[in-house]
């Protein structure tokens, strides 16, 4: 029985990571720019305190200047707007990442869209959007999990998909859209499934790639997946398991990651898979905005 290769997320981002830094290095000898990010934080959520933190510690490594404002989860939304105003308007700063979920009280909509096309750098805002779905990306910001994942499909099958089957399950504009949008460029025939796709399994099983980002644990099973097919899974849940009597969490992803193994040709694993690659591409799209506001060319 052949096991399949584990895309290991982790490796990578470390190796793009290495390659961030010295063309920071670069730049802020050749040109005086230092990389800037801004990071805004509102409330206490466990999860968000960990992302910021990896986020912060990735972004000091890579020779950024790195700044986190920590905010109250009782802010208004007017002085979230005012934080972000004084962001957009500092040079030192070339990307806003105002990191979600947010408090009830405040609209995401209108918080995402008052940080510039142009610092922008978790490709949120709608102008970025459309410039993605339009195929116009020379000055616009892929999301940071598509474009990770975009990545490790590109190491398994090459830039040029024409002729595979993909599917991308899940059909959010963070995740699944702009994911199918990638595919396109790259000529693979995309699918988007979903919760109400009838013949889930027989759509999935027909993929050469599949992109699971559906939010729901091990669902994604063996006998869904064509053989030697590249599965991504971007799911990220948090479940319990009993060990020895004592109950516990555990990170798992939307693929039955033991069962898929015995399948597909490539599968990536949670932890370690795409959530490294996820923080490592937000600094690559830092480092391009830092680039771009000199007019420099990628």
């Amino acid at each position: 029985m052949t096991i399949a290769k584990r895309i290991d997320g982790k490796a990578k981002a470390e190796q793009l990571s290495e390659s961030i830094a010295k063309q920071t290095a670069i730049l802020k000898e050749q040109h005086g720019i230092q990389p800037g990010l801004a990071v805004v934080i509102i409330g206490e959520d466990p999860a968000s305190q960990i992302y910021v933190r990896n986020k912060k510690r990735r972004a000091e490594s890579c020779g950024f200047f790195s700044v986190q404002h920590t905010l109250e989860a009782t802010i208004t939304q007017s002085n979230v707007l005012q934080l972000i105003d004084d962001l957009n308007n500092d040079d030192a700063i070339h990307g806003i990442l105002v990191q979600l979920p947010l408090p009830d009280h405040l609209d995401e909509q209108t918080v995402t869209q008052a940080i510039l096309p142009s610092k922008d750098v978790d490709g949120f805002h709608l102008i970025n959007i459309g410039k993605l779905t339009a195929g116009h990306t020379a000055d616009a910001f892929v999301p940071c999990t598509p474009a990770g994942c975009m990545l490790m499909i590109e190491d398994e099958l090459g830039s040029d998909l024409s002729g595979k089957n993909a599917v991308v399950i899940g059909r959010s504009n963070i995740v699944g859209k702009p994911m199918a949008s990638l595919l396109m460029q790259r000529n693979a025939t995309v699918t988007i499934a979903h919760s109400r796709t009838r013949d889930l399994p027989d759509v999935v099983g027909r993929a050469d790639i599949v992109v699971a980002a559906v939010g729901r644990p091990n669902m994604i099973t063996g006998d869904w997946v064509k053989p030697g097919a590249v599965v991504i899974d971007v799911g990220i849940n948090r479940v319990e398991t009993t060990v020895d009597g004592e109950t516990k969490s555990k990170l798992t992803g939307d693929v039955d990651y033991d069962a898929v193994c015995k399948v597909a040709g490539a599968v990536t694993p949670v932890p370690g898979g795409v959530g490294p690659m996820t923080i490592t591409m937000l600094m690559f799209n830092t480092l391009r905005s830092a680039r771009l506001s000199a007019g420099l060319a990628d």
